[in-house]
């Protein structure tokens, strides 16, 4: 194990106290577990159709990539709701609320009915009913990056288009805007701007900010080599780059762009191409090669390799919580990530983590939130539910009709 920090210090940042109640601004407080409708227009954090509850109304969003099938879990009621079978379907991302199911041909929306609205010093829970919303243009490799005004789709070629978010929350795709050019990632949605990269895809790009309409507002210094990667955090938005990542940031209207460097050149293979974290948190998880994971401390500027046993997945809570990572004997192995040793490990839950069963196309991940973490088991047509502060223990063991092979939460 071994820890790289960048000699630049990141700008500090102001504390987020998450207050989980559900409402504020003279609302009486709802019971833990209990939902309110939200029944007064006027109440602060008010959505019509929705009802306000006291905790996370987490939803798992699931996919059989051999059948087609889809199905929401319910991890409030425990319940399984069946939803539209969507053959073909290659990949699955949520920005939170949808389930962006892609295809070759296209990209299909539904909206998982569970969501949170964060004002800062507090968040709001939501649910309301599943539906579908219709289906994108842009087939394989189509990116989908959202915020809670905009929802943009950046297709394989570089180009992109962007959909209002209050058209999509009323179960429409509503008219989008395009924005000109061609872009070498996905466009990233940040502090009421789009932040995109400008240039070839294999060469150095630039950091460019744009407006909504996609007009180019400003241009802070800062490349990214072979860029592969991205993920919001509080810091601002993380780029993955072929020297480490690159972070923008936004203060009081102006926008920075600093490196992390990894300290040393990294092969292409071992470098971090797709994050994983918990959402709102500020430490990353990428995979660091066969044996090894990448965790990123975007707080501190400083990347941590820990060895591992030959990984499938990896994530973690950050903030003290431990690194998990699924390994190809099936169990689920906890690491300390600043002293870089493995600390708890499960009996093996998955038969066959690689994925490459029969209908398998995609290996398990692990979705991890506040309190627990989720593992799906394609093979077994289940899902196990982790408490991570308590050595890995299965909370619970959900039992499916479908292969699992594709998982997402939402609410969160």
């Amino acid at each position: 194990m071994f820890v790289r920090r960048n000699i630049t210090s990141l700008a500090p940042a102001l504390a987020a106290v998450i207050l989980l109640t559900a409402g504020c601004g003279g609302q009486d407080d709802a019971k833990s577990g209990s939902a309110e409708p939200a029944s007064s227009a006027t109440s602060h954090g008010y959505v019509e159709g929705a009802t306000e509850a006291a905790e996370q109304q987490s939803r798992l969003l699931l996919a059989d990539t051999g059948s087609g099938d889809t199905r929401v879990l319910d991890l409030i009621t425990g319940k399984v709701h069946g939803t539209a079978r969507r053959p073909g379907v290659t990949a699955l991302v949520t920005d939170g609320r949808f389930g962006y199911f892609h295809g070759a041909d296209g990209t299909q929306v539904l909206d998982g009915g569970a969501w949170m609205v964060d004002h800062g010093d507090h968040v709001h829970y939501y649910r309301a009913k599943i539906q579908e919303v219709g289906e994108l243009p842009g087939g394989t490799g189509t990116r989908v990056r959202s915020d809670a005004g905009v929802t943009v789709v950046t297709a394989a070629d570089g180009k992109a288009s962007v959909h209002p978010r209050s058209e999509l929350e009323q179960g429409a795709l509503g008219t989008p805007t395009r924005l000109p050019g061609v872009y070498a990632g996905a466009v990233v949605p940040y502090a009421e701007h789009l932040i995109a990269l400008t240039g070839e895809g294999g060469g150095h790009a630039k950091v460019a900010v744009l407006d909504r309409s996609g007009k180019r507002v400003a241009a802070p210094e800062g490349e990214c080599e072979d860029p592969r990667g991205d993920a919001v955090t509080r810091r601002g938005i993380v780029l993955g780059c072929a020297d480490g990542a690159l972070l923008v940031h936004e203060d009081d209207g102006v926008f920075t762009a600093e490196k992390i460097p990894y300290g040393e050149d990294v092969p292409r293979p071992e470098r971090a191409a797709e994050f994983r974290h918990r959402p709102g948190s500020s430490t990353l998880t990428a995979p660091a090669g066969k044996d090894a994971v990448w965790v990123l401390d975007v707080t501190e500027g400083a990347w941590t390799r820990v060895e591992t046993g030959p990984v499938v997945a990896a994530n973690t809570a950050g903030e003290g919580s431990p690194l998990l990572v699924l390994e190809t004997d099936g169990a689920l192995h906890g690491y300390d990530i600043s002293a870089g040793k493995e600390t708890t490990v499960t009996d093996p839950l998955l038969k066959d983590p690689s994925g490459a069963g029969p209908g398998g196309a995609t290996a398990p991940v692990i979705e991890v939130d506040r309190s627990r973490a989720y593992l799906n088991d394609p093979e077994g047509k289940r899902v196990y539910e982790i408490d991570y502060n308590d050595d890995l223990r299965v909370a619970r063991t959900f039992g499916l009709d479908v292969r699992p092979s594709l998982m997402v939460e939402t609410g969160r």
